[in-house]
């Protein structure tokens, strides 16, 4: 009999108080047949993170805070080496927040603004923006803040049940379902600009769109990673272009 094929179809939110806790959900998750690239993991408060948060500006963030979790999970304990897409974020409002997973390509991308420029409105905007109700993102922004933790599961629809039962009997609170998952740039390869998405589309000017897609493109080949090549393509989009008043990435940047 064939292996079912994963089909990520909703998204499981939820607060956990402790290192510990989120430690045993995500490994529980994975058990559990979830895979570790739609598990997306925040907060401030993870094992070590003093150690480097005060000698990291917005520009590190941008162009050399997109690490493998091997390398961070050697700053901040075990559970962030399982993870791929691992950055250190500044976010309006809380100030330097670790995230892991396919969240951390959503906020580092102008998607939501939630990172750089005047567009910054804090974590609660950017959540609100996937779809999540205000008034829940803006629970999860306060405690976030107040040094608890952020998990996101995106799950099959026939499943969510499950592994919503999961996640609250390890701990978690606040529990919301978004019907829908955390958004990706394209559909596997880009072919072309009407396959990026709205989101990824609108802050882009015409040539970041092309340079957007080309490295995308190019990573995914090598790595068939989509998180990987999501936050490569931004981590180019940053070192070639500057963000205008309305949060578009359009201004070349001039080589000195």
């Amino acid at each position: 009999m064939a292996e079912e094929t994963y089909k990520a179809e909703r998204t499981i939110t939820a607060v956990l108080k402790e290192e510990k806790q989120v430690d045993n959900v995500v490994r529980r998750l994975i058990d559990r047949g979830v895979p570790q690239d739609q598990i997306s993991v925040m907060g401030q408060n993870f094992q070590s993170q003093t150690r480097i948060a005060g000698f990291i500006s917005k520009k590190d963030v941008v162009l050399g805070g997109l690490r493998t979790g091997a390398i961070f999970g050697s700053l901040f304990g075990s559970l962030l080496s399982l993870f791929t897409g691992v950055g250190v974020l500044f976010i309006p409002f809380i100030g330097s927040v670790v995230a892991a997973g396919p969240i951390t390509s959503v906020l580092l991308g102008a998607t939501t603004g939630a990172l750089a420029g005047s567009a910054g409105a804090g974590l609660a905007s950017a959540l609100a923006t996937l779809g999540m109700p205000k008034e829940k993102a803006a629970v999860y922004e306060t405690r976030v803040k107040a040094g608890e933790f952020l998990l996101m599961a995106e799950v099959p629809a026939n499943k969510s049940g499950e592994y919503q039962l999961l996640i609250e009997s390890a701990g978690g609170e606040e529990i919301h379902v978004n019907e829908s998952t955390l958004p990706r740039p394209c559909p596997g390869h880009c072919n072309g600009v009407d396959d990026l998405s709205p989101e990824v589309r609108s802050h882009l000017s015409e040539a970041a769109q092309k340079d957007f897609i080309e490295t995308y493109n190019a990573v995914l080949s090598e790595t068939d990673d989509e998180t990987k090549a999501e936050q490569q393509a931004w981590s180019t989009i940053y070192e070639k272009y500057e963000e205008d008043d309305n949060g578009v990435w359009t201004k070349a940047k001039v080589s000195a």
